[in-house]
């Protein structure tokens, strides 16, 4: 039999095992840290935190994003990619165990482990998008953020009703997610010992060269866009249901209406997946998804009646704009380890956005009494991300030192 026909389906395997690989990291990217908040109270009256330390705690997970992702990229470096995902999951079991243990102080390191294991992962699963996934990036990027966000929906709805039925509480709730943990650990294995070594793609410490994204205006360009979507988003998530109830919405249909958008916004990543590479750039998707952003803050601010309108038009926006963010590491980028470094840059930076975003927010309806201008700011914020999506979208990469010209 040829090689070329012996070989066509050990590849065809190959992808769909490395497509399994990307979905199953992606069911551990946000339910081990987005189950926290409906619990919040329980785990606060339980340990006699202050409404100050319990905030700390829900806000560590994004701490550690922007202060560990530049991090990832020179821990794949070192270990090769394929490792350095398989430990990130291991960290991030062992932080889920520690967090619901009984032990003084341990909810505080295994959610710092926890933060510290999601940020490797939310950098690296770009890098490994692009190595394995070189046509059909933006497709592949659709699927594994609609996994995630699924999958958070679901942690968030079904946290509650197992901590109030386990004898163990809240630690058994937020404990059983190390279950999704060891599932990926042990159907990703094999696949480990058999191309940890990378023999086929090649490991990050290949010589092949790469510009910086940190030199880069491309790579800012691209940073600055992934920020300000996280600014809409945690924004978003943080106060919606507060609008909405100062304004005389019940607070169960707030809670509805917040489903709603999570759900909306996982249909709303898949299908931007499909369309985003049909173009011969990204810059209309990016600018549309900004615009909708743009137009939900305005309404809340100008028109709050239509609520569900905003609520639609901000979950589409919100699914759209998080996928091209994504797509864009790989697409701007030469290489797997230039996207794993400009994931690091960008996530970074974006994470600290979206983590300042809220707090300003709250600072800004203090300061004025009212929602108006905080509303009416992050929608001028918005304009300013509808015109790097602009930027970011063109169809030019962040060039190696060896060209003396950088698309940018």
């Amino acid at each position: 039999m040829p090689a070329t026909t012996r070989n066509a389906p050990d590849r065809t395997a190959g992808i769909g095992f490395a497509f399994i690989g990307v979905l199953l990291i992606a069911v551990n990217l946000r339910v081990s840290f987005v189950s926290v908040g409906p619990i919040l109270t329980n785990i606060s009256s339980d340990l006699g935190l202050s409404s100050a330390a319990a905030g700390f705690l829900t806000g560590l997970p994004l701490i550690a994003f922007a202060v560990f992702s530049p991090v990832a990229p020179r821990f794949a470096s070192r270990l090769g990619l394929d490792r350095a995902l398989w430990m990130s999951l291991l960290i991030l079991a062992l932080g889920i165990v520690l967090r619901s243990l009984p032990v003084p102080g341990f909810i505080w390191a295994g959610t710092a482990l926890i933060g510290l294991a999601i940020a490797f992962l939310n950098v690296l699963v770009p890098s490994l998008v692009k190595r394995d996934f070189p046509t059909r990036v933006s497709r592949v990027t659709g699927f594994y953020t609609a996994t995630q966000a699924a999958f958070a929906a679901v942690g968030a709805a079904v946290v509650v009703p197992v901590a109030q039925t386990s004898p163990e509480g809240w630690r058994l709730a937020l404990g059983v997610w190390v279950g999704l943990a060891l599932i990926a650990l042990a159907v990703l294995m094999p696949w480990l010992r058999r191309h940890g070594i990378s023999t086929t793609h090649g490991t990050a410490r290949d010589p092949a060269s790469y510009r910086s994204p940190w030199a880069s205006a491309l790579g800012w360009q691209v940073t600055i866009f992934m920020g300000l979507q996280s600014v809409a988003f945690y924004v978003l998530m943080a106060w919606l249901p507060t609008i909405e109830q100062s304004r005389g919405v019940p607070a169960a249909t707030a809670g509805i209406h917040l489903s709603v958008f999570l759900l909306i916004s996982v249909f709303a990543s898949l299908a931007t997946g499909g369309i985003l590479h049909r173009g011969s750039d990204q810059r209309l998707v990016s600018f549309t998804s900004a615009a909708l952003t743009f137009v939900t803050f305005l309404g809340l601010a100008l028109a709050p009646d239509l609520i569900l309108l905003w609520v639609l038009l901000g979950a589409i926006g919100c699914g759209s704009l998080i996928v091209i963010a994504l797509s864009l590491f790989s697409l701007r980028t030469v290489n797997y380890p230039q996207a794993a470094s400009l994931s690091g840059m960008a996530q970074s930076v974006g994470y600290a956005l979206g983590a300042a975003g809220p707090v300003i927010f709250g600072g800004l309806r203090d300061l004025s009494g009212n929602w108006e201008l905080p509303l009416l700011l992050t929608a001028a914020i918005m304009v300013v991300l509808a015109a790097t999506g602009v930027l970011a979208g063109r169809d030019k990469v962040i060039s190696s030192p060896a060209r003396f010209h950088e698309a940018s």
